[in-house]
């Protein structure tokens, strides 16, 4: 079945396994869900993710869920940018999530990134989507 919004389906999942507190959960692997999960590695909402490659079958991230005291650490996560409404935001627009707690998803000209990182390089971009 085609996907139309790769993102989109890739939180679902995740939301999903984190929902029924499941450990690891597997989605299609591509670039862009790769650097997606680059950023909630690297801002500790995920533990890590794999590549898992089975013989005549498309290639799989299969992504490790973190958990503190049996709650998932990704309270909410969203998705902001759809296929169908585009949204962009300049840096100084971009609001802080939950007072500074959750961070925004950004895909820039420098590549994807948290909204710090992207303060940092004083960059804005297409919002992909907010964790919490």
């Amino acid at each position: 079945m085609a996907v139309n919004d790769p993102i989109g389906d890739m939180l679902t999942r995740i939301r999903n396994a984190a929902e029924r507190k499941r450990s690891k959960v597997l989605t299609p692997a591509s670039k862009m869900r790769a650097r997606v999960l680059d950023v909630l590695a690297d801002e500790g909402y995920i533990r890590g993710y794999s590549l898992v490659q089975k013989p005549g079958a498309f290639p799989e991230f299969e992504i490790e869920l973190k958990y503190f005291d049996g709650q998932p650490v990704i309270a909410e996560i969203a998705r902001v940018s759809k296929p169908g409404r585009r949204v962009y935001s300049s840096i100084k627009d971009l609001k802080p999530i939950k007072n500074g707690l959750g961070i925004s998803i950004l895909s820039t000209p420098k590549g994807v990134m948290s909204d710090s990182a992207a303060r940092t390089a004083n960059v804005g971009g297409e919002v992909l989507c907010r964790v919490y």
